[in-house]
């Protein structure tokens, strides 16, 4: 397994009326970050907040190229995000207590961080395809590339963990500072993840790792990359 600390490239926040940040998105010009009741459309040039959307929003966001996708309590809503009106509405895995949310290659997948599980979800009618077993919380999730990759959060101690896909086995681990929480995850496409900080209410950008295809990078996986 590869070992480093994450490089830290850039904090965006706090924001005015925020006090936690919990999943994050991005639509390939705006980072999307939920603040509890509101999503809010964040500029990662200038690190300003350019607009919000009333809505419930308690845990992880996706985007799928088209629409929002927001975890709030026991389900999961679809949202325009031009006119910030919820379209549809599925149930979350487990009746709620989930985390993270991505979107990749037509489905959903979620985080559920105290059973330290990722779900595989149909986004039309909220059935679990499949579920990967993780060995620690799971607090966020992106796909990249092939690569599966989640953040952590225990105590003082969080960390971005790629995943073999088919086993949960921990292939690499960016390792944040002691206090950095984790609270969200996605790649932008390139060579940086965006993160919730939770409490802190900040959003960080981390350094992506490139890495060539190889054997248990997870590039095998019929889910190869994510949909921007």
């Amino acid at each position: 397994m590869d070992r480093s600390a994450a490089e830290i490239l850039r904090e965006y926040g706090p924001f005015p009326g925020v006090d936690h940040v919990h999943g994050v998105t991005f639509d390939g010009q705006h980072v999307w970050f939920a603040s509890g009741d509101k999503l809010n459309a964040c500029d990662p040039a200038s690190g300003k907040v350019l607009r919000s959307i009333d809505v419930a929003a308690h845990a992880g966001t996706a985007f799928d190229g088209q629409h929002l996708f927001q975890l709030a309590e026991d389900r999961i809503q679809k949202i325009d995000p031009q006119t910030g009106r919820v379209v549809a509405t599925i149930p979350a895995p487990g009746g709620g207590n989930n985390s993270g949310l991505a979107w990749a290659e037509g489905t959903l997948w979620v985080g559920q961080h105290r059973a330290r599980k990722i779900h595989q979800v149909d986004p039309q009618t909220g059935a679990i395809l499949r579920t990967i077993e993780c060995n620690r919380v799971v607090t966020g999730v992106t796909w990249i590339d092939g690569e599966l990759w989640h953040g952590t959060w225990e105590g003082d101690e969080s960390d971005l963990r790629r995943v073999d896909p088919r086993t949960g086995e921990v292939l690499q681990r960016l390792e944040m500072p002691p206090g950095v929480g984790v609270s969200g995850l996605e790649s932008d496409g390139g060579d940086r993840f965006f993160c919730g900080g939770g409490r802190n209410a900040k959003v960080r950008a981390v350094r992506r790792p490139r890495r060539g295809s190889a054997p248990g990078t997870g590039s095998e996986n019929p889910v190869d990359s994510t949909s921007k």
